[in-house]
């Protein structure tokens, strides 16, 4: 299919004023495709050619003007449009589109624990031509005026409200100005929560087989959505600019959530089946404050081009754990952000896949390129620089810049350019100067520090491996008197890095602990001077901050993946510290580094299972302590992991045939099918146990948990049937494949499964150029020999990419996977 170039964008929106699009779409056809039928009002500035995109099953007729087209002239996804004069023009398209499964276009889902059908659109980037046709691109809006005909019993969902006229048809009031992406419906027979808020209908909704697990937590998700929605219009001056706030949890869904102007949907494992911990409903308000935050920030004032989607995400980043913080009972989020999203953005940056937080629009020719750049820097990292730009201008001016933004750019299309002369006009400060270094820059700047003794005085020096200038706090800790294993704050103060001079603090003698960019204001790998790394190892958990605490466990996590320190003193550190730690969001931050890269990857094979011991008895320790049911969350965390690094079978198996962890918790269904995955790798079940643990849970998530087990198994009749469903019969649905491709690589599989190493580079790149953008990212990020980690398997995928012409979004995975794999040989080797 052809892309869309950024320079045939600009000549588009040059010739056309896009008014009103009718769209009725008829939903009763047959599970294979619907009915599409579009009418684009629309103004052409000066007589030209253009063209207008859609992916149908089949063009049936295409007029323009009341004279027909020819719709044999479809070439890919692009009906040329030849001829217009100037003036307003009237285009109606009817077509057949294809159902989706893969979380692309409108996707379809049939719910097995009932039967139930479900509906739901995901039109980003280049999606809404496989639902309707249109003039595809984010800076030519319109109003949208939606009819959509359902089966009986169905509710359908749109960007504003929706009225049942009888007889299966539904009309969505038209929406305001918007872009073609942000077009939303879901359609099905959906359980709904709703309600009011401030004169505006608010609404939650899922699947019915969902309904007591959504019911049971109605009220956290309706008054975590009331408290963001008050704090934004304290914090903005433009109201809410749609008619209704709907939030959908729909299956299969690729992404954590979508802005949809008025129905943001999110996937449906946000409905928590079973029990889950604190900072899991956290992420959960962090996903609602995020969604809400684009309201303002992506859908009232939009992107012109891709190149600046990070203005989307990592503003809407920022909002979100930031307002959380301020308006609900979540008041530790960026300890999460800290340790779980952006170390997302360190990695990234450390890859040659790297790019600017804002690329220059050069970098963003296409689409296709547009597409990759969703990633680690422009969530975590550009909201790491948000937040150091508030710090270093203060939120007073910060928000008046925003809002002057708002008020310019309302239901229209704005650049970096636009944002930052916003920013500007509101501070004597120079932004630009400031836009230069922080968003026009790669890479992870170090920041070392250099401490001296001198007259009664210590004095500080910090060296910057980088180029950006950073506001951080320095934390000064001394160790409490008697107890060796605790700290306390003697001093934190403000620096700005570059410094001139050494600086002069004290009196008195240097601190046990100093400590870089304390607080995490910054985005950069701090290190540390030989006497603090010897307070952090025996003291790191004595620490009094969550925030003070996530910093260094990033700078050792940063430090092994660099090569500083060897990759089982992190584990010795997590058997020491995490015993003592009371943040949930830490221990499994913590933990999952511990496990999925140091045990399984930067460990060699005869190390790990060394490494596996410790964090069994960690574990162990943790549930322990936990016996007397004050920190459910903490146990539930350390039954997971202890379930999830068990190397033999005895102490898991027992757990599962009592239905309970001794002294609790009993086993729902996401730990029953933990167990079982795990039991699986160590060959302990068999397909006759999967068979009847999924009777017992016929869900959606049984039928992928029961996907995971059996392709986790160590038979190799079952690797073979797991690899030819993944990578031969195109049956698998998104959802599907990943958990298939979770269970098939094993690092205790390794001989087993290595003659699929030299397989899945040929194999994945057909699949990819088969099945579109979805499977490919999952094809590269779930199905890659992970594990492999070799010379050999390095050399294998460089072939690849050299000479096998990935698909861009398959070829970007790769590139990333493949410097991941490069970086363990070197930890390896360290």
């Amino acid at each position: 299919m052809s892309v869309l170039t950024r320079d045939e964008a600009q000549t588009r929106a040059k010739l056309l004023d896009v008014h009103h699009y009718g769209i009725e779409l008829d939903l009763t056809r047959g599970d294979d495709t619907f009915d599409s039928r579009t009418v684009i009002r629309f103004t052409v500035r000066t007589d030209a050619d253009t063209f207008v995109e859609l992916k149908p099953a089949e063009l049936r007729s295409v007029t323009l003007d009341g004279r027909p087209l020819d719709p044999e002239t479809l070439h890919e996804n692009r009906l040329p449009l030849d001829g217009l004069t100037a003036g307003e023009h009237e285009l109606r398209v009817d077509a057949a589109m294809r159902y989706s499964r893969t979380g692309e276009g409108m996707h379809r889902f049939t719910d097995p624990t009932d039967g139930e059908t479900y509906l739901y659109t995901q039109l980003f980037m280049e999606d809404v031509q496989r639902v309707f046709a249109a003039f595809d691109q984010p800076d030519l809006k319109a109003v949208f005026d939606l009819s959509v005909t359902a089966p009986d019993g169905w509710t359908v969902l749109a960007n504003g409200v929706t009225e049942h006229l009888g007889e299966g048809r539904w009309k969505a009031a038209p929406t305001p100005l918007i872009s073609t992406y942000l077009v939303a419906v879901a359609a099905g027979p959906w359980h709904s929560v709703r309600t009011e808020h401030r004169g505006l209908p608010f609404g939650i909704h899922c699947r019915r087989s969902l309904a007591p697990h959504m019911d049971a937590d109605a009220d956290e998700i309706l008054d975590i959505t009331r408290a963001c929605f008050d704090r934004y219009h304290e914090k903005f001056e433009e109201p809410y600019p749609f008619d209704s706030y709907d939030q959908a949890f729909v299956p299969e869904f690729n992404a954590g959530a979508m802005e949809n102007p008025g129905l943001v949907t999110f996937r449906d494992e946000f409905i928590y089946r079973s029990a889950v911990t604190d900072t899991e409903r956290q992420t959960r308000a962090m996903v609602i404050a995020h969604e809400m935050a684009h309201m303002w920030f992506g859908d009232l004032v939009t992107l012109r081009w891709w190149d600046d989607i990070w203005l989307n995400e990592s503003f809407a980043e920022y909002m979100g754990y930031q307002t959380l913080t301020e308006a609900t009972r979540f008041t530790d989020t960026w300890v999460d952000f800290g340790v779980a999203r952006k170390s997302w953005g360190y990695d990234a940056d450390q890859r040659p896949s790297t790019h600017p937080v804002a690329p220059d629009p050069e970098a963003v020719p296409d689409t296709a390129s547009a597409m990759l750049n969703f990633d680690g820097i422009s969530y975590a990292k550009g909201a790491s620089a948000l937040r150091q730009l508030v710090a270093w201008l203060g939120e007073k001016d910060f928000l008046a810049g925003i809002n002057t933004h708002f008020a310019r750019h309302k239901f229209a299309n704005a650049t970096l350019a636009d944002f930052i002369d916003s920013l500007a006009g509101a501070t004597e400060r120079d932004v630009h100067a400031w836009a230069d270094a922080w968003l026009r820059t790669t890479g992870v700047d170090t920041l070392t520090p250099s401490i001296g003794e001198s007259e009664g005085y210590w004095h500080l020096t910090v060296d910057r491996d980088g180029s950006r200038p950073h506001r951080i706090a320095v934390g000064a800790y001394d160790t409490v008197p008697g107890e060796d294993n605790r700290l306390i704050l003697r001093d934190r103060l403000e620096l700005d890095v570059p410094q001139g001079n050494s600086v002069k603090l004290g009196p008195g003698r240097r601190p046990a602990l100093l400590l870089l960019n304390d607080g995490d204001l910054s985005y950069a790998k701090v290190r540390f001077d030989p006497e603090s790394f010897e307070t952090v190892r025996t003291a790191l958990s004595g620490l009094p901050d969550p925030l003070t605490r996530a910093v260094v466990w990033n700078a050792l996590r940063d430090a092994v993946r660099d090569g500083e320190l060897p990759a089982m003193a992190y584990v010795d550190a997590a058997r020491a510290h995490l015993p003592h730690e009371t943040d949930l969001a830490l221990v499994q931050g913590v933990l999952s580094f511990a496990t999925a890269h140091v045990a399984d990857r930067f460990l060699t094979a005869e190390d790990r299972p060394a490494a596996l011991a410790t964090l069994t008895d960690l574990c162990r320790d943790l549930i322990r302590r936990t016996e007397d049911g004050s920190h459910p969350g903490l146990r539930l965390t350390a039954v997971r992991h202890f379930i999830d690094v068990a190397a033999h079978p005895d102490t898991i198996s027992a757990w599962f045939s009592e239905g309970t962890v001794p002294g609790g918790p009993e086993l729902d269904p996401e730990l029953r099918w933990r167990i079982l995955g795990r039991l699986a790798v160590l060959g302990a079940v068999d397909d006759a146990v999967i068979d009847a643990e999924l009777v017992q849970d016929p869900s959606a998530t049984g039928q992928e948990g029961a996907a995971r087990c059996r392709a986790a198994l160590p038979d190799p009749a079952a690797k073979r049937a797991a690899w030819e469903s993944m990578f031969t019969t195109d049956d698998l649905s998104n959802y599907l494949f990943t958990a298939t491709a979770q269970g098939f690589w094993q690092p205790e599989q390794a001989d087993l499964v290595r003659e699929y190493v030299e397989r899945y580079w040929s194999d994945a790149v057909a699949l990819a150029a088969r099945r579109g953008p979805a499977i490919a990212e999952a094809a590269g990020r779930w199905a890659f020999p992970v594990h492999a980690i070799s010379a050999s398997t390095l050399a294998l995928g460089e072939t690849c990419l050299r000479d096998a012409d990935p698909t861009p979004a398959l070829r970007r995975k790769l590139t990333d996977q493949l410097d991941d794999l490069s970086r363990a040989l070197r930890v390896r080797q360290a």
